[in-house]
């Protein structure tokens, strides 16, 4: 199939897949996200695999990574291996959903601000612009502070606060999309302004949409992490990447395992995501013609 038969999407993906680092980064999401899955659903079913997260042996607290606990035990004698497992889905949920949340709230925002402009457009980025004001992650952790820390409530808050970024550069887009031939044809038909929006500019603002929603999961899962470690996310004894470096603080001299092996797993996925994101970038903007 020839360039010229394909959507903007399908050649975004097909430049994604050839780049290398492209390649590589999503194996290791993919990885990430099976892990998730699998573990999410044993905590649905009861499932204690490889052991019970949760169970402790204080003749067994704080060893070093051994045969049987792969990556040591922490200060109650629980295994971190089995820890860090359970609570992949954790991030990884976080991550996820409350992109989820902030970019249907900022794509709706940012459409209706650059398709009808005007007092419109000055009304809802004076808003946009008064959040922007307030540094996140504290307006996140005030927030969260006031709400309780919860895994719901964490989401929520990340959701309703990161939206900004996603909702001014979908407004660039329709400000330059809304001039377009096709938008000018519909409007002389005499459609209506919702079925423009969606129908003819959303699809082709969506490259740039997807790519922000990539690089917006990786901010999320690190603001997660630094919730739980200040105690505002998840609470113990549900297991986060967070808090089991939170908990290994006191121990930093004498267990580094229970700080290094989260760190490297909080690092590897954020990385994963920091770089699909610039690969999609890439490939969006690649002008090459694929075949």
């Amino acid at each position: 199939m020839s360039t010229e038969d394909l959507s903007p999407g399908q050649r975004m993906v097909r430049r994604f897949f050839r780049d290398p680092i492209g390649v590589i980064v999503f194996w290791i999401i993919v990885l990430l996200a099976l892990t998730a899955v699998t573990f999410w659903l044993f905590s649905i079913f009861g499932i204690n695999f490889p052991t019970n997260p949760n169970a402790t042996n204080v003749e067994r607290k704080l060893l070093p990574p051994n045969a049987i606990n792969w990556l040591g035990t922490d200060n109650l004698g629980r295994d971190v291996f089995t820890r860090m497992l359970h609570g992949s889905y954790i991030s990884l949920t976080v991550g996820f959903v409350a992109v989820a949340v902030s970019l249907g709230i900022g794509v709706i925002v940012g459409a209706v601000s650059g398709f009808f402009g005007g007092w419109v457009d000055n009304v809802l980025m004076r808003i946009v612009d008064a959040i922007m004001c307030f540094p996140t992650f504290f307006l996140i952790l005030s927030a969260v502070a006031i709400m309780g820390p919860s895994l719901l409530n964490v989401i929520i808050v990340i959701g309703l606060v990161s939206w900004t970024g996603t909702a001014r550069l979908v407004r660039a887009e329709f400000l330059t999309l809304r001039e377009s031939q096709y938008v000018t044809a519909a409007r002389n038909l005499g459609q209506r302004s919702l079925p423009i929006i969606f129908r003819h500019i959303l699809p082709n603002a969506a490259a740039p949409i997807f790519v922000t929603a990539v690089l917006g999961i990786p901010e999320a899962i690190l603001t997660e992490a630094s919730l739980s470690y200040l105690g505002f996310g998840v609470q113990p004894p549900t297991a986060t990447w967070g808090n089991i470096i939170a908990d290994g603080k006191s121990y930093i001299l004498d267990a580094w395992w229970l700080i290094l092996f989260p760190g490297i797993a909080i690092f590897i996925a954020a990385l994963a995501f920091f770089l699909a994101g610039d690969a999609l970038r890439r490939a969006a903007g690649s002008k090459a013609e694929t075949r």
